[in-house]
């Protein structure tokens, strides 16, 4: 209860200094004339008046000498007296927010003081202090309007400094006003409402308002600084002009104070989207303070430098470049919170008002207007602080991702592969995501203690002691929520670590689905990610149900509370009237969004404590040493490249000495080629020289520009000139010439949009050769100094690689250093050194006639080799007898083909395709389609679900207005009800709201988790079933953003919102009933508000829906662009190419997050306008309440409509806010629909056709009159092949690359189906068969060796039905026994991502291994030995000649020794089947078969 006895000093208007005893001691004496001086009303409008008014001299007598010299001068221009107070600067300038805000709060402080000013006049019942009252406003209002000239005289000058005694002004107000804000504090605590001068309550709600104003003063008068930037304003206009002329900049930019204020710059946007749907284009550019570019120089600027040794450094280095708007956005809540409770404290003074009868209408108008003015200030604050900190969210989290990509293109080795793809590109869809979510959670961590204490204050004003119960039953709530975080926290870090695996292996299904297909072992994988997406979801479930129970204890906490508060006051005796019971429930509600958001913020800080974790790891791992090679642009000498005493290791921990060069030099000019077996380290040599391995000693020193071109082709996803031109501008003689000898020219013709043809995603739609010329033109358009080429011949036939070695390398390269790895012999003779490589050492080096004559290793690959080229020879032999055509012998292969068929130049012309072989992402535009909700509402419970929903919904709100009600009725006057009847009741509903509220909660959680693993378990299968071209076509960054973001949504955030949804529209109608109830009047402005709130929602959802879309569409090339370079991660750094690359992430980033800047400013606009609207129907609806006789309406239902209307204004934008978020959200479930209802690839298996189980027998196969093509509407690539293979036959295929080989042996597996024609398989038509019946039984070994990650056991036997013994035998005959033994983990050794940690000539090795285990009676080999060296192919072709003597075999090969000792050979031509007979037929009488063999036995020549 109020205090009966307040000091007279502190509530009298009288100066009079009564109450001072003049008998006291002297330091007491003193004690009281301060105490008088400064917090006594009347003294301290005096203290506060002579500041004003010498403030108001100063400031007089500087203009009056400044007029006086202006007028009595006679050298007006040269006098220093004359100038403007302020001196004028440089014209030009820019005035920033640090100027224009104590502006605003300098307008509004002037417009309140003279509105008070006025109520003084007006209101005051003592003559005597209507005076004193009167003068001091009007002596403030004054001062603050001199102030308001004083600041636009700055502006017109632009001063870049306040003078100084403006800045002494605002100090001493500062110190005043906290005078004042101890008084107002002190009275609302002591002093009961009733026994005070009206104007003086008003006073002191007005002094807590304006002591955060001046404290804001404070800190500009302490800074000193105007914010009127004088400098560098017009290289900031050519900054915006070429940054913003290929798309208009943001409005935000150069909008004004007011606008930005009330999100008026929005409006543009709004109305172009309410009015069409929305584009890419549409949406404006980023301002330029917040582009990603200038986010990324800020986090490199602040991060710690080395001697600080800090452990963590991300943490430290956003705090270093974000404090201020943090600081900004705490300022903003600290203002909310001053404002908040005013409501609450004015709802016992409205009961009073109503229930006396000698009310002023004058006082009711007073009360309104200070409950608008509050509600007002609350609702905009909250807005900005919204608004604010989202977008310092943004701009974290494009801190990080520029900062992860960068990190990314500077990782070791080793550190990528401890990391993996998957994991990082977490750390920017997900960590980065985290941090961006914390800041709207951060500031109620600290402000929640200070809520606290001003709720209990309040309370303990009412109740007196009573308070401590609320204390209790608030302190015992946060324990629980506290404990039940931290038990939270360990579900966040579990559902993190379980999704990184499960994000790890969708990313290695994508990427080689072709194989995966080609093995049938959709299922193994599918059942891979299944597992690891069942953990995930089961610790998602723990973490969901343990959040439920959190959030219905939170949501019956402040019933609790009451019934506690309540309880202990009637025990107590303290009489309840309706003013303090509704003024304590409108206290407790409003304590509710604290205990609330603090375990919320709590997990958020733990989730983003967690994500810092893992940055502050991967920020921290090791990088490649820029120091390890020694890179010289310009040199004298004739050395081009040279190694010293180097060793060198491929792990950063383990120093493994992997490569030892003890002397190596190549000559500038010099060709020098690299020979030894699978494994010998002859990559490594390069990647030394690149800087990609660990220097354990020695020097490196490369003289020139560095062109690498890598062993496995790294495409990117762009057009052919893009990737060749690789960031250069285009040269077309140089471009032509690059094309040319390359050996591209034919390719392009045959492609309909030719260069302009766009590659999909790992150069999908290219063949092994095309691929590996397209980035051998790449390296030689850039004309580098030094050539390190990569076995540049595994993937290309015979004669393309004849004629690129001729044309090329002895050609245009000739007068460059160049390195080359290859296992062709017959190309040695034309170098200038041979290394010979073992082990990873180099065993021999000379020229080719020395090595030879030394023996040894050399002498062993050329002895292999010179065997395999004799079948050759002596077929070439036996070509030279007959006639053969010398024309078509010794032509190049596109001319060749065009002397066989003249093809019109216009067919393809006339085909009606694209060439953008990756389409844009398919998205929907308008409202999202209701099929879309009855999608996702029905998924797991059907129509029972949602009646069972709402239900429960609806009982929830009845059983809290039961409650309320019964808080009315119990209090009303004349009531005989006894107090513990009263409080028992209301304990008893209290019990059964605690039941609906926890049942309604679990039950929401178990449908959501239902639906979620619905939706995920339905999209994978469908992905699973696509058909190879959605992969082709399909880029892996967006089935990823659907398989990570989405499905965080929908198993998370939609089932949250859909629960807030519907209690937030049941509240909603039931503050309305309550409010129209008692002031019928507002029935009527029902209408309007309806009608507003549907507009504003409708205006909205049309621009914020499309926004979603595209923010959604502009998230995936991030992803997809960051997987990409990681996987050319050695070529970029080759060439140098990484600020390029990082400029293209810094573009997408910037793509990205302008729809998320101007969807979050479309998001408050629309809820500080509903919110406004909410707070005009409240005070609107309190005049009606007011203003009605009380025998009308009564004093308790005033103060029950009251605690439900104060909700109203924030409740109203929450709903429509969370009814749009949901709809936004609802996007995801669009996108996980439309690849749940991908197109599928035939049935995996078809019981009623179901092939023999020894099938095939024979391996008879037949095929007639095949036609290929890729999609519909594209050209044929297989033109009508007929072709009959005999049982245990070995046929050998050939042709030009790009002719049509690969795609036959897909058409053969079904990963495309023939456009026409028949395929019989031991007399079955392979199409009527499942397709896992299909491939199962045939045997592949795939152009690109591929390996997934986990053991060599998982790679050799993925589905476990061999023995060790049996899998010991395979190893043995593929030569990878010895090597697998070696390995301390024998079968269980280590195979990273991608089989990294495996040269590509033993991971081919280890795929023919896995065949071995299969034995399948037809066998296919798509250039399966291109990667090894002619030694092993000798002794893999003895093998498999050996192992498969019985068995059907179809081999596509370029070496021509390996298709010689073949029954039949194959020559497929553009597609047609030009030869099919006999090697030693074909070689009698003019063919093209014979021409190849001439080609290839001649080359080295």
């Amino acid at each position: 209860m109020s205090s009966s006895f307040p000091p007279s000093w502190l509530t009298s208007p009288s100066c009079s200094t009564l109450d001072i005893d003049s008998s006291s001691p002297t330091a007491f004496f003193v004690v009281q004339w301060l105490r008088f001086l400064v917090l006594s009303p009347c003294p301290q409008r005096l203290v506060l008046s002579a500041v004003d008014l010498i403030f108001l001299l100063t400031l007089f007598a500087f203009a009056a000498v400044k007029l006086y010299f202006r007028f009595t001068s006679s050298d007006t221009s040269s006098s220093s007296v004359t100038k403007p107070l302020l001196q004028e600067k440089d014209s030009h300038y820019k005035v920033t927010f640090w100027f224009k805000l104590p502006f605003l709060v300098t307008t509004l402080l002037a417009a309140a003081y003279t509105v008070l000013g006025v109520l003084a006049f007006t209101q005051t019942s003592l003559s005597s202090w209507k005076v004193i009252e009167a003068l001091f406003r009007l002596f403030q209002a004054v001062a603050n309007v001199a102030v308001g000239i004083l600041l636009f005289h700055e502006n017109k000058f632009k001063a870049s400094k306040h003078p100084f005694s403006l800045r002494l002004y605002w100090i001493a107000n500062m110190v005043v006003s906290c005078f004042f804000a101890i008084s107002a504090i002190v009275r609302f605590v002591t002093v009961d409402g009733a026994r005070l001068e009206p104007s003086l309550r008003v006073d002191d709600v007005f002094s807590l308002v304006n002591l955060p104003l001046s404290a804001f003063l404070f800190v500009v008068a302490t800074k000193g600084l105007t914010g009127i930037q004088v400098a560098r304003i017009s290289d900031e206009f050519t900054a915006y002009q070429c940054l913003s002329n290929d798309r208009n900049l943001s409005p935000y930019a150069y909008s004004s104070f007011f606008s930005k204020v009330l999100w008026l710059w929005m409006n543009p946007l709004l109305n172009k989207g309410y009015q069409t749907p929305l584009k890419l284009d549409d949406v404006p550019s980023l301002p330029l303070d917040f582009r990603a570019e200038k986010m990324s120089e800020l986090f490199q600027s602040n991060w710690p430098k080395p001697e600080e040794n800090s452990k963590h450094p991300v943490g430290l280095t956003l705090f270093r470049c974000f404090w201020k708007r943090i600081a900004f956005t705490g300022f903003l809540a600290v203002i909310r919170l001053t404002v908040m409770y005013v409501g609450p404290m004015l709802i016992q003074s409205f009961v009073d008002y109503t229930s006396r009868k000698d009310s002023s209408p004058v006082e009711g108008l007073i009360l309104i207007l200070i409950l608008y003015l509050a509600k007002s200030v609350e609702v905009l604050c909250v807005h900005q602080f919204n608004f604010n900190s989202q977008k310092l969210g943004m701009l974290i989290r494009s801190s990080i991702i520029t900062s992860v990509y960068k990190k990314g293109l500077r990782l070791s080795s080793s550190s990528r592969q401890t990391h993996g793809t998957g994991q990082i590109v977490n750390h920017m869809a997900v960590d980065a995501q985290q941090l961006s979510d914390l800041m709207m959670q951060f500031h109620p961590i600290w402000l929640m203690p200070l809520q606290v204490a001003v709720a209990l204050a309040l309370i303990y004003n009412n109740i007196g002691v009573s308070a401590f119960a609320a204390l209790l039953g608030t302190s015992l709530v946060f324990v629980f929520t506290l404990f039940r975080t931290k038990k939270s926290n360990i579900f966040q870090f579990r559902i993190m670590k379980s999704r990184d695996l499960r994000m790890k292996a969708t990313n290695e299904l994508l990427n080689n689905m072709r194989v995966i297909k080609f093995q049938a072992w959709e299922e193994y994988f599918g059942n891979k990610i299944q597992q690891f997406r069942e953990a995930e979801h089961g610790w998602i479930g723990k973490f969901l149900y343990y959040f439920a129970i959190n959030m219905g204890v939170l949501s019956t906490a402040p019933l609790m509370v009451c019934v506690l508060t309540f309880g202990a006051a009637t025990l107590q005796g303290i009489p309840l009237n309706a003013g303090t019971v509704f003024t304590i429930t409108s206290v407790i509600k409003i304590l509710q969004e604290p205990v609330r958001t603090f375990p919320q913020a709590l997990i958020l800080i733990s989730q983003a404590l967690i994500s810092l974790g893992r940055l502050d790891e991967f920020m921290m791992s090791k990088e490649m040493d820029e120091g390890a090679v020694e890179r010289l642009d310009g040199c004298d000498g004739d050395i081009a490249v040279e190694i010293k005493d180097g060793q060198f290791s491929w792990d950063d921990a383990d120093v493994n000495v992997a490569l030892k060069v003890e002397e190596l030099e190549i000559k500038r000019g010099d060709h020098a080629a690299v020979v030894g077996t699978v494994g010998s380290g002859k990559s490594s040599l390069l990647a030394s020289l690149l800087g990609e391995m660990i220097k354990i000693s020695g020097e490196v020193k490369v003289c020139g520009s560095i062109a690498y071109v890598a062993q496995t082709s790294w495409i990117q996803n762009a057009t052919i000139q893009d990737n060749i031109l690789f960031g250069l501008p285009m040269n077309r003689e140089k471009y032509s010439e690059t094309v040319r000898v390359c050996c591209l020219e034919k390719d392009l013709e045959m492609m309909e949009y030719g260069d302009q043809t766009e590659i999909g995603e790992r150069g999908i739609n290219l063949s092994g050769g095309q691929k590996q010329r397209v980035q051998l033109a790449r390296a030689v358009y850039q004309d580098c100094d030094i050539y390190l080429l990569d076995d540049v011949f595994s993937a290309v036939d015979a004669e393309t690689g004849s004629f690129i070695f001729k044309e090329c390398i002895m050609g245009a390269l000739k007068n460059k250093t160049i390195l080359l790895v290859t296992h062709q012999i017959d190309f040695l003779h034309n170098v200038d050194c041979i290394m010979v490589m073992r082990e990873g050492r180099i065993v021999q080096s000379g020229k080719y006639d020395e090595l030879l004559k030394a023996g040894l290793d050399f002498g062993a690959l050329v002895a292999a080799h010179e065997s395999s080229m004799e079948i050759a020879e002596s077929s070439d032999r036996i070509g030279d007898d007959s006639v053969q055509s010398p024309k078509l012998s010794r032509l190049p292969s596109r001319e060749k083909e065009n002397a066989v068929e003249k093809k019109p130049q216009d067919q393809a012309k006339s085909a009606n395709t694209t060439a953008k072989l990756i389409e844009d992402e398919e998205r929907e535009t308008g409202r999202v389609n209701l099929k879309v909700y009855k999608h996702y509402f029905t998924e797991a419970f059907g129509w029972w679900g949602i009646a069972l929903m709402l239900a429960m919904s609806l009982t929830w709100i009845l059983s809290f207005l039961a409650g309320d009600y019964w808080l009315a009725i119990g209090t009303a006057e004349g009531t005989s009800f006894a107090p513990s009847t009263f409080i028992t009741v209301y304990a008893c509903i209290a019990v059964l709201v605690i039941v609906v509220v926890m049942t309604r909660s679990l039950l929401f959680t178990y449908w959501g988790l239902k639906t979620s693993q619905s939706f995920f378990g339905g999209m994978l299968q469908s992905i699973l079933h696509a058909p190879m071209s959605f992969f082709d076509t399909t880029p892996s960054g967006r089935i990823l953003s659907r398989v990570s973001t989405d499905i965080l949504w929908v198993d998370i955030s939609i089932p949250m919102l859909v629960n807030f949804v519907m209690v937030a529209y049941f509240s909603v109608v039931s503050i309305l009933v309550v409010t129209c109830q008692n002031a019928w009047e507002t029935v009527f402005l029902l209408i309007p508000l309806f009608y507003l709130n549907n507009w504003y929602r409708k205006y909205y959802l049309a621009s914020s829906r499309e926004l979603t879309r595209l923010d959604s569409i502009t998230k995936a090339p991030v992803i997809h662009h960051f997987s990409e370079t990681i996987a050319g991660v050695m070529t970029i750094r080759g060439f140098r190419k990484q600020n390029a690359f990082s400029q293209e992430n810094i573009d997408k980033v910037n793509a990205s997050l302008r729809m998320d800047f101007h969807n979050n400013g479309a998001n408050e606009w629309l809820g500080f306008r509903l919110d406004y609207m909410g707070v005009v129907f409240l005070s609107t609806a309190t005049t009606f309440m007011i203003f009605l006789p009380s025998a009308i309406i009564r004093p308790e239902y005033v103060g029950l409509s009251l605690s439900y209307g104060l909700a109203l204004s924030s409740l109203l934008a929450f709903t429509i806010t969370m009814t749009c978020s949901v709809e936004n959200k609802m996007v995801s479930v669009e996108r996980i629909k439309q690849f749940t209802n991908l197109p599928s690839e035939a049935p995996w298996k078809i019981a009623d056709t179901s092939p023999p189980q020894n099938w095939p027998t024979h391996g008879h196969i037949e095929l007639n009159d095949v036609q290929v093509r890729y999609r519909p509407n594209t050209p044929l690539v297989l033109k009508g092949v007929s072709l009959t293979i005999q049982g245990g036959e070995k046929i050998g295929v050939v042709g030009r690359t790009g002719s049509g080989k690969s795609t036959l042996i897909q058409v053969l597996f079904r990963l495309i189906e023939p456009s026409a024609g028949k395929i019989f398989v031991d007399g079955i038509n392979i199409c009527t068969l499942g397709l896992h019946d299909l491939r199962s039984r045939f045997g592949i070994i795939p152009q690109e060796p591929v390996l997934f990650q986990g053991t060599v056991r998982s790679n050799i036997d993925p589905l476990g039905q061999y023995s060790e013994e049996e899998i010991w035998k395979s190893l043995e005959r593929c030569q990878l026994k010895d090597v697998v033994a070696a390995k301390p983990e024998k079968l269980e050794a280590s195979v990273v991502d991608g089989g990294d940690n495996w040269s590509v000539g033993q991971r081919q090795l280890l795929c023919l291994g896995r065949i071995m285990l299969k034995r399948s009676k037809i066998l296919f080999m798509d250039e399966a030995t291109a990667s090894v060296d002619s030694q092993t192919d000798a002794v893999i072709q003895k093998i498999i000649r050996e192992d498969f003597a019985d068995r059907t075999i179809i081999s596509i090969a370029h070496r021509i020794p390996t298709v010689m000792d073949c029954d039949k050979v194959l020559v497929i031509d553009a597609g047609l089947s030009k030869e099919y007979d006999k090697p030693s037929r074909l070689l009698e009488r003019p063919s093209l078969f014979g021409a190849l063999v001439k080609e290839y036995s001649s080359r080295s020549a």
